[in-house]
């Protein structure tokens, strides 16, 4: 397994575990940490022993955005990294999940803040759970910044257009409860219990047909701004081929002979 200074993984069986890991800046991004993001995204989808992906961060905040200073390298071993960016321009919006999208579910704990090029990031994940006193909002605008990692595509996408404009064109926090309210995030959980809760969902995808679960991610990202005649027949190309899978017919089985299912991705 990879990983960086910034950046923590770990394996929970299936589910491969991201943990960003600057607590003393929490969580803010650097170098070292989209670096190892953007390996993460990579190794989940090169192993197929992965099923899922949990993202989340250490020391009680998910991410508070962009550290700019870390960005640049200036005050730490940085050429490694930097030779990384060099290499891939778009490295950092790959790690954000802005030009790249994983096969497989990625689920988002987040606790405390999360906040600009955090709120940025979780746009890009699939299944949001949040701890009750966790902080949400795109404050770029009031420092006379733009939400450039998709927040102005994606965010009115995502949840209705006058939140979208509200969060965008404001800049204030959001709690839990309202990020909720507003479908940016889909449960909130007690403070300290985001991570469990979201392995307690990777586990429950974990159990499910591997090459189903990837199929139905990619249709409805695929069909997301298609007509619905259009979007039904490219449902269609993505659908058909499951049911012809070995592990279709062990799925069907296994319900017969009331047992859990055994899928080998066939």
């Amino acid at each position: 397994m990879g990983g960086t200074e910034h950046l923590t993984v770990e394996r929970h069986g299936a589910t491969l575990v991201l943990t960003m890991n600057r607590p003393e800046a929490k969580n803010a991004l650097s170098l070292p940490l989209l670096v190892g993001l953007y390996d993460g995204w990579l190794e989940a989808d090169a192993d197929d022993t992965i099923r899922s992906v949990v993202l989340t961060g250490a020391g009680g905040d998910f991410c508070a955005g962009m550290d700019l200073k870390a960005l640049a390298g200036k005050g730490m071993a940085g050429d490694h990294y930097r030779d990384r960016l060099k290499a891939d321009p778009d490295l950092h919006w790959k790690a954000m999940l802005r030009h790249h999208r994983p096969r497989k579910p990625v689920i988002a704990a987040v606790e405390g803040y999360c906040v600009a090029g955090g709120t940025e990031i979780l746009q890009g994940t699939d299944i949001r759970v949040a701890g009750e006193g966790a902080t949400f909002g795109l404050f770029e605008v009031k420092r006379g910044l733009f939400p450039i990692g998709g927040s102005t595509v994606r965010l009115p996408r995502q949840i209705p257009r006058t939140h979208a404009l509200e969060m965008l064109l404001t800049g204030r926090p959001y709690s839990a409860e309202e990020a909720a309210r507003i479908g940016l995030v889909g449960r909130v959980v007690p403070d300290g219990t985001a991570l469990e809760a979201a392995l307690e969902t990777a586990e429950r995808i974990n159990a499910c047909g591997p090459l189903a679960v990837e199929a139905v991610k990619a249709s409805v990202y695929e069909t997301a701004e298609l007509t619905e005649t259009e979007g039904l027949a490219s449902e269609l190309l993505r659908g058909w081929p499951v049911f012809e899978t070995a592990d279709a017919k062990e799925g069907a089985r296994a319900f017969a002979e009331k047992r859990p299912a055994v899928y080998r991705r066939e």
